[in-house]
């Protein structure tokens, strides 16, 4: 994902493309799936691509009447590559989530920011609160989702114009705020009552090691990186 955003060539990038499909077919993740999840980001596809068309200078390809925009064509190509971008990282975003549990990243996380500790980065800290973020993504969802409910039986309406939502969604935003406060302060007494004091002295109880899977995928990963280092 982080190479993907050293790119500048649509080749390369094409390159990515072809090797995100290998990695979904080696996970047995159907490529539906993928794709399926794209929809959700339509608007930022076609969004990215008409500020780019309207707003790159070159060879006119049309004009907005009454407007005096032009569309470019260095705009059109430029808008096709940085949109095909934006789809691949999300696609691989996704076979990240799909492939790997939140625990396995904030362990990985911990681990890799452990070096660092020398010069007084928290690493056991900043994976504990990774980890929490994680873990309250669908609590706060399922909470929401119940406040709306609850809202709606009392005579709520989040239907119709863009001032009306606006207005109705305070009796949403505000019982969620509130929820969340409470939540984590529940969350420090538990952690407390636990006698939890940070990463002092802390052991774990999967001990990352270096195998021969994870030399593969650095090999891998340097196969996959010298093509874009070379033609970007």
């Amino acid at each position: 994902m982080l190479l993907l955003l050293f790119t500048n060539s649509i080749t390369v990038l094409f390159w990515f493309f072809v090797v995100v499909i290998v990695l979904y077919r080696a996970a047995q993740i159907p490529i539906s799936n993928a794709f399926g999840n794209l929809r959700a980001f339509l608007v930022l596809f076609i969004l990215t691509f008409l500020l780019h068309g309207f707003l790159t200078s070159g060879r006119i390809l049309f004009r907005v009447p009454y407007l005096g925009a032009v569309f470019t064509y260095e705009g059109m190509a430029k808008g096709f590559f940085y949109t095909f971008r934006i789809c691949v990282l999300i696609v691989l975003a996704n076979l990240l989530t799909l492939t790997t549990s939140p625990m396995s990243l904030t362990d990985a996380f911990t681990y890799f920011l452990k070096p660092f500790r020398k010069l007084g980065v928290p690493a056991h800290e900043i994976g504990m609160m990774i980890s929490i973020a994680l873990r309250f993504i669908p609590i706060f969802i399922d909470e929401s989702d119940r406040i709306k409910k609850a809202q709606i039986s009392r005579g709520a309406r989040f239907e119709g114009g863009f001032v009306r939502k606006i207005k109705n969604i305070s009796s949403l935003i505000i019982p969620l705020f509130v929820s969340t406060f409470r939540r984590a302060n529940d969350l420090a007494f538990a952690m407390e009552s636990r006698c939890y004091r940070g990463s002092e002295g802390r052991t774990s109880y999967y001990i990352l090691k270096f195998k021969r899977n994870d030399l593969i995928a650095f090999f891998c990963m340097i196969f996959i990186g010298v093509p874009v280092f070379l033609f970007r």
